[in-house]
């Protein structure tokens, strides 16, 4: 069974409140505002190691039920060593009509998809899956053209820029094909871990070849003297005693920062950017600029 609009819930009303837990803060959907699960609910996991920083369990699912979709976007943590089988389980249950995936899980994800779409294919991971009509998985990696897409919600266009993105995990892969997609001029790509910086390298430079076109790969270091736009697609920043990604001494007003992670909103790294008067983009613009990505996607669009 697929995600299929009900009428009869399309008009919620979705109201949003703020609930304080002893640990986080976070903001969530109002449970009177939403649809109550019943025996009909279709769900929706969304995987990762961590989990407590997601957006898409209040977000997605009130933005499925505005559209008249009894569904439910439910947190699930779980370690990479048991993501695998986690996954399997998951699939077996006939009410599950779509999954996510976020840290570390974007490469597993794709794994366990029969069909992809060229870009998922390309970059070998996805975070957001959904069913074909024999069960299967049918996967696509959105994270990429949301980062663009609130970039340039922050009054940044790509084209002909300068850009280091520091982060070559599935986040970072996808974002990197959407800025060379989107003309940057460079792109330097530096992630601690080399070898795995150096396969994203060449699968770009391999399978992209059309896109490198308008955009020139050289290999990035956490210096972003020269640059004019600054991502972070790493988990650096999500704790307290996290060092910011980048050098932040060496940022400029003229540049513009990205990052991915959502709680914190405002990293150390954004922080330091807009100290000195840069613009910035947050991972939850990223999350805003991509829901409705994800919602035509489960819903076949």
């Amino acid at each position: 069974m697929t995600l299929v609009p009900n009428p009869d819930i399309s008009n919620l009303d979705v109201t949003h409140s703020v609930v304080t837990h002893p640990v986080v803060t976070h903001s969530v959907v109002a449970y009177s505002g939403l649809r109550p699960p019943d025996g009909a609910t279709r769900l929706i996991p969304i995987v990762g190691d961590p989990i407590a920083q997601v957006k898409s369990p209040s977000g997605i699912t009130a933005a499925l039920q505005a559209r008249g979709v009894n569904a439910y976007v439910m947190p699930v943590h779980v370690g990479t060593s048991d993501v695998d089988a986690c996954l399997d389980g998951l699939s077996l249950a006939r009410n599950v009509d779509a999954m996510l995936a976020t840290v570390p899980h974007k490469f597993a994800a794709f794994r366990h998809a029969a069909t992809a779409t060229p870009r998922a294919t390309l970059l070998g991971a996805a975070n957001v899956l959904r069913r074909n009509q024999d069960g299967t998985w049918h996967a696509d990696m959105l994270d990429g053209i949301a980062f663009v897409t609130a970039l340039r919600g922050a009054g940044c266009e790509p084209a002909g820029q300068r850009a280091l993105l520091v982060g070559a995990g599935g986040a970072g892969a996808a974002i990197a094909l959407a800025l060379l997609d989107a003309g940057v001029a460079v792109l330097a790509i530096h992630d601690a871990d080399m070898p795995r910086r150096d396969a994203l390298q060449a699968r770009l430079a391999r399978d992209g070849a059309g896109r490198l076109v308008a955009g020139r790969l050289i290999e990035g270091s956490s210096d972003p003297t020269g640059f004019d736009i600054i991502v972070n697609a790493t988990p650096a920043g999500m704790r307290a005693d996290d060092p910011p990604p980048v050098q932040t001494a060496s940022l400029t007003p003229a540049m513009t920062v990205g990052d991915v992670i959502t709680v914190p909103e405002v990293t150390k790294l954004l922080e330091a950017a807009r100290a000195i008067g840069c613009a910035t983009s947050t991972g939850v613009d990223m999350f805003s600029a991509g829901r409705d990505l994800i919602i035509d996607f489960l819903l076949g669009r």
